[in-house]
């Protein structure tokens, strides 16, 4: 039976691979372990994706995956369902409010995506400082095509660790008064304001003291 956060989107087709590819701009590995991650989450919760925060995604890193969660979850920095830890780690908790259950899926050490197609490792200097030649870059995309394709069809137990944990539900986002910064004039949400000299001012014009401490 499928879990309450199910509601009306259990009728609705469930977004693609191709759909995340197109929100991100290209293929790569990365895509593609969020893409796998999401929807061995959604699956494990018994659910669809979201709609108005039934669902919540803490993710432990600001990478390419992040995209295709984001696609695949419905969770988003604006409905503020979607958490960013700065853990750097391959890892995803999907959380269904209704029903409890979190379920963290974390890219195991063992996985190796280099291993894939060794040539990519030889490629990937020459793409990322712009110095490969147009036929090399052609190459390094098409067996980034090529990873992606290879994970897509390994078995997810092989790449990821799945499992039910216990954790505390973030509260659902807030809405918060609006107050103006006295020294660049613009308006800020109240719960971020910093106090200077008596006045609400905003973060970046906040000037930090400290002692060493």
């Amino acid at each position: 039976m499928p879990s309450e956060c199910s509601n009306e989107t259990t009728t609705r087709q469930s977004p693609t691979f191709e759909d995340a590819a197109k929100f991100h701009g290209h293929v790569c590995p990365g895509l593609t372990i969020g893409y796998i991650a999401a929807k061995a989450g959604i699956e494990k919760l018994e659910t669809k994706r979201d709609i108005d925060e039934e669902l919540v995604t803490i993710v432990e890193n600001d990478a390419c995956g992040v995209d295709a969660v984001q696609v695949l979850t419905g969770c988003t920095l604006g409905k503020g369902n979607l958490i960013y830890k700065d853990h750097a780690k391959q890892a995803f908790t999907f959380i269904c409010r209704d029903s409890g259950k979190a379920v963290r899926v974390a890219l195991k050490a063992s996985f190796n995506i280099d291993a894939i197609d060794p040539e990519v490792s030889k490629l990937r200097p020459k793409v990322m400082d712009g110095t490969a030649t147009e036929e090399e870059t052609k190459e390094f995309r098409k067996r980034m095509d090529g990873i992606s394709v290879t994970m897509r069809n390994t078995p997810v137990e092989e790449m990821f660790d799945i499992k039910f944990v216990d954790i505390k539900i973030p509260g659902k986002a807030r809405i918060f008064n609006s107050v103006q910064c006295a020294k660049c004039g613009e308006m800020m949400a109240e719960s971020r304001a910093k106090v200077q000299n008596g006045e609400y001012v905003c973060i970046p014009c906040y000037e930090e003291y400290s002692r060493g401490w």
